[in-house]
């Protein structure tokens, strides 16, 4: 049985062009990139490369990319970075529907002399900015926004966020793990101080990631040691994933125009699909502003748990919300911040596609879904309750 893989949110398949440039650094090229030798010096240039292609996809300059372990690691050193340079402001602010990467951290220091501001998001998931905004203050050390959700897809306006942040002086993060390799993005253009990006989520390898410092940015290491990095982060470099990520980073730069637009016909067909053949089902956000291929659909009246069982029968891998939170049973919070109900919370399906997904894999789920959710809903009380008051 083939494997249609439609959980690109949680992680993707690294790019055959990818793994290619890679495998000489396993083993042809196996030197210290901080060497002074020669046989290093040629390990150490080419990490020069992978971080001028990190750089480029952004619109930032090398000089302003720290690589890092992960995603988590790159917001995790952000916000302590921010906090451990103005220690004299205890006021944070982030959404409710950040990743657990940003929202467990603050979380944490709520816990632990720091006055946090969760900005809410309304039915559609779009942040109420009158809230964010009411609640900034001389007294805010960072605000920590994503660019786009892991979950419903929505991208949200950090260039009108970031002017606001800046009329207090408060340092602006945002965690753009969904985000980069997926939509165009220029930091030259957007006052953001910091930025977090994956290598996993846009089919380069996992464990690798990078965080993006503005010039002038006060900024503290999180991981201090050695020299590398510029002394921004201590420990001898992750050479292969570092230019797999760099790889990766080249090839989302040469196809994002072509793929954004492919991807997104297929999302639309798949979306407007199932819900022309679904009753009871509906879309998790705004319709339009979202990432291009992402789609959270709640089948109302049955459990996300069994519809993603099922499915894995015909190959179909999906996810029922982040991958980070999948192994509990109550609905995310992403979607209970977004208001969704109980009923149709419970039922949602986050489909997340990639470059490598085609068509005839779109038409397979088309034909095999509708059938699992009637099938399901025969067994639901909560169905039959519902058809029996309608």
């Amino acid at each position: 049985m083939s494997v249609i893989y439609v959980d690109n949110n949680a992680t993707t398949q690294v790019a055959p062009e990818v793994i290619e440039e890679m495998l000489p650094y396993f083993s042809e090229f196996y030197g210290n990139p901080s060497s002074m030798h020669s046989f290093g010096g040629q390990v150490g240039r080419k990490l020069i490369e992978a971080r001028a292609y990190v750089a480029a996809l952004i619109g930032a300059t090398p000089e302003e990319i720290i690589f890092t372990s992960c995603g988590t690691e790159s917001d995790s050193t952000a916000i302590w970075a921010a906090i451990r340079s103005y220690p004299d402001k205890k006021h944070i602010i982030t959404s409710r529907v950040e990743h657990p990467a940003v929202k467990n951290l603050f979380e944490y220091l709520s816990k632990n002399g720091y006055r946090v501001t969760f900005v809410p998001v309304d039915r559609q998931g779009y942040l109420d900015l009158d809230y964010l905004y009411n609640n900034l203050s001389d007294d805010t050390a960072i605000v920590s926004i994503m660019w786009a959700n892991n979950e419903s897809g929505m991208i949200f306006p950090l260039e009108e966020i970031s002017r606001a942040v800046k009329e207090h002086g408060a340092v602006f993060h945002t965690d753009a793990v969904q985000a980069v390799g997926k939509i165009p993005i220029d930091l030259k253009n957007i006052e953001i101080d910091m930025l977090s990006l994956s290598g996993h989520k846009f089919h380069g390898p996992k464990g690798i990631g990078a965080l993006y410092v503005r010039k002038g940015t006060k900024f503290f290491p999180f991981l201090i040691g050695g020299h590398q990095e510029n002394g921004r982060r201590g420990g001898t470099e992750n050479v292969a994933p570092i230019i797999g990520l760099g790889k990766a980073c080249q090839l989302a730069a040469a196809l994002l125009k072509k793929d954004i637009t492919r991807v997104k016909e297929l999302r639309d067909k798949l979306e407007n699909e199932l819900l022309k053949r679904v009753p009871n089902a509906l879309i998790n956000g705004d319709h339009k502003n979202r990432l291009p291929n992402t789609t959270s659909i709640a089948f109302e009246y049955v459990e996300g748990e069994s519809i993603l069982l099922m499915m894995d029968e015909f190959g179909i891998c999906a996810s029922s919300g982040s991958a980070c939170t999948s192994g509990s049973l109550e609905p995310s919070h992403v979607l209970r911040a977004m208001g969704v109900p109980f009923t149709a919370a419970h039922g949602s399906i986050r489909f997340s596609l990639s470059v490598y997904n085609t068509e005839e894999e779109i038409d397979f789920i088309i034909e095999k879904l509708p059938p699992i959710i009637e099938r399901l809903r025969e067994m639901s009380p909560f169905w039959k309750e519902q058809k029996s008051a309608s």
